[in-house]
């Protein structure tokens, strides 16, 4: 763990201990992080390292961005599993914006494309699906 006042952190440093508070319920859902100028101080990092850990945490789908509070911890979502027919492809992808909408999806967070032998595609937003291959 590292502690104020200790040599340099990098980004992923700081994320791992914005992660370790997230996960001890120190930071829970719905609280705002920390802004990048506290962690900056706090930590004595540069403001773009505190931006880049705070991305981070975003792109780990553990944090959102909302308008009027700041980033704030996402409440975590319950995961449903998805049986996959033998025959059938998985690939994961960036969603386009609409998709973002229609679906849900916070920053970070790919769609999983499958690809039916049959030609259709299912699309599924990653952090609420489990995709699990059924024996054939």
């Amino acid at each position: 763990m590292i502690y104020p006042g200790q040599d340099p952190v990098g980004y992923q440093d700081l994320a791992e201990i914005l992660r370790a508070r997230i996960a001890s319920g120190q930071l829970s859902p719905g609280d705002r992080l920390p802004s990048e100028r506290d962690l900056s101080q706090t930590y004595d990092v540069a403001q773009m390292t505190a931006r880049a850990a705070v991305q981070q945490l975003r792109n780990e789908g553990l944090a959102e961005a909302v308008r009027g509070r700041g980033v704030v911890v996402r409440t975590p979502v319950e995961v449903e599993q998805v049986i996959v027919e033998p025959g059938a492809s998985v690939s994961a992808r960036n969603p386009t914006p609409g998709e973002r909408r229609t679906y849900r999806l916070p920053e970070g967070v790919p769609l999983l494309v499958v690809d039916h032998p049959n030609g259709l595609q299912d699309l599924y937003a990653a952090h609420r699906y489990r995709l699990v291959f059924r024996a054939g």
